[in-house]
């Protein structure tokens, strides 16, 4: 049997067509076999292309990596009307079933990323004399970050899954699923092999694509996931080696002026006004709902908001509002109002102004979403140390991240008292205590990465005493049975070796 692989060229990006997945709903300009493709540096730099299309958030209601990342913890409920997305209401409650739309939407999406990442790792084997090797390198070296990406995504969040490493044919469409440790040392080898291939940093048109950075990032966070602690704090101390730095102001992550920063190591990119759309819809999906054109989804938690420290004089950390829209505080250039939210709080890192994205166009934003950021690392480099029993050394890239925060009141003068530190506020972490110390960096951690859609995964690898505890409030949760989402049952219908 011949056995052809085609791509699809749709609205100027290229569609991997996946057996009967549904892709992009635009019309279908070309078609082309596999082996006929990868012809070219333009061609194949497109392939690519496409596979850093899933990552986008243009739908919010089709990446709802949100919702599974944050919805589902202890910091975000799904807000909106009552009854809409009800689906997002059953992941906030536990009441999930293996047809639940985020849990098919995630699936679909990130192994649709795989897939595309497969078909340009394939088609750029050393057996392809078309392309130069200094393209290939970096090309096939983007597909293997993406690929570590997809599954880093997928096991933390369904746990065993199929680990597909080719584009799937007829002959090998249905796959087991491989224990997560598997998945899991393919995400090592695709990190540590994208690492060499990749330079440290990208300039003009290319921003945005992956670096050796992003590729040692997600190794470490991936040995931290798998509690290999001195890897992990090794290889995030790497990342820091490479010259990334924190950011002066913490906002400068979720500004869309700022948006290619020092502290940014892998981001999601999104470019207003473009056809086919390449905007942020969670813009729309976030804002409050009324004058300001919203859909008031993904409200934080009075929860989240006790996690933020207070000085002794009672000045609270200044991430608090930088993060969170509340009473008493404005809400970018509108003032806030709590007829918003059932829970008194509207998140905000994810949040362009009227005066930048306009209520017409508000589904539309230009604002990237920052995948890894150095704190991030920085945290990570502080759990692994601590955990190998260096708690004295861990201290160091804790301080760092803690520093910046404070420090806000040294160059945003729109803070209250600016030009000086509250006393008191935010100081260094002195104890060397683990247990103690553990504790805090899971607070720090917490404060610093708050609406970033990745609390539940945090949440769960701290274990069941901590997660049971931390969603003692929410309904139906049981740790063994919730620790990762099911399977969808999409995939189980069609995957024969998963029944």
């Amino acid at each position: 049997m011949k056995r052809s692989i085609y791509i699809t060229i749709a609205g100027g990006l290229l569609i991997l067509a996946t057996g009967c997945k549904k892709v992009l709903e635009q019309p279908i300009l070309g078609q082309y076999e596999a082996g006929k493709y990868f012809t070219s540096v333009a061609n194949s730099n497109a392939a690519l292309t496409a596979a850093y299309v899933p990552l986008n958030y243009g739908d919010a209601f089709s990446n709802e990596t949100w919702v599974l990342g944050d919805v589902a913890s202890d910091d975000a409920v799904k807000g909106g009307l009552t009854g809409d997305q009800a689906d997002i209401d059953n992941i906030n409650n536990f009441n999930i079933i293996n047809s639940n739309s985020a849990i098919e939407n995630v699936w679909a999406r990130y192994y649709d990323g795989v897939s595309k990442a497969n078909f340009v790792i394939q088609g750029l084997t050393d057996d392809n004399k078309a392309v130069p090797d200094a393209d290939k390198k970096t090309i096939v070296g983007q597909a293997k970050f993406l690929r570590a990406y997809y599954y880093f995504t997928l096991t933390n969040t369904y746990g065993n899954i199929p680990l597909r490493l080719q584009v799937a044919t007829a002959d090998n469409v249905d796959a087991a699923a491989a224990p997560q440790a598997d998945i899991f040392a393919q995400i090592e080898k695709d990190c540590t092999e994208a690492a060499t291939a990749l330079p440290a940093k990208w300039s003009g048109a290319d921003n945005g694509r992956a670096t050796k950075g992003a590729a040692l990032a997600l190794l470490a966070k991936t040995y931290l996931f798998e509690a290999k602690y001195p890897l992990a704090a090794s290889t995030a101390k790497s990342v820091e080696d490479l010259g990334y730095s924190l950011t002066n102001k913490f906002t400068d992550n979720f500004s869309a002026s700022t948006k290619n920063n020092s502290e940014a190591i892998f981001s999601i990119w999104h470019t207003a006004g473009l056809s086919p759309k390449q905007g942020s819809g969670l813009n729309q999906a976030f804002a409050p709902r009324g004058a300001l054109n919203g859909y008031g989804f993904f409200q934080p938690t009075q929860n989240l908001v006790d996690n933020f420290e207070l000085s002794p004089s009672g000045v609270v950390d200044p991430r608090l509002d930088y993060t969170v829209g509340r009473a008493g505080q404005p809400y970018f250039d509108s003032a806030f109002d709590p007829s918003w939210t059932a829970t008194g709080y509207i998140t905000k890192k994810h949040i362009q102004p009227l005066s930048e994205i306009p209520v017409a166009t508000k589904g539309d934003g230009n604002l990237n979403e920052e995948v890894i950021r150095l704190a991030d690392i920085l945290l990570v480099e502080a759990e692994a140390l601590n955990e190998s029993g260096k708690s004295t050394e861990a201290l160091v890239p804790l301080n760092k991240v803690r520093k910046r925060a404070r420090e806000s009141y040294l160059f945003d003068t729109s803070l209250p008292g600016s030009g000086s530190v509250p006393a008191g506020l935010l100081p260094d972490i002195t104890t060397t205590s683990q247990t103690q110390l553990r504790d805090i960096i899971r607070r720090e951690r917490r404060s610093e990465l708050a609406l970033e859609f990745g609390r539940f995964y945090d949440v769960i690898r701290y274990g069941s005493t901590y997660a049971t505890n931390a969603l003692k409030d929410t309904p139906n949760f049981n740790y063994n049975a919730n620790k990762f989402f099911p399977i969808p049952l999409s995939e189980r219908l069609t995957n024969k070796l998963l029944n």
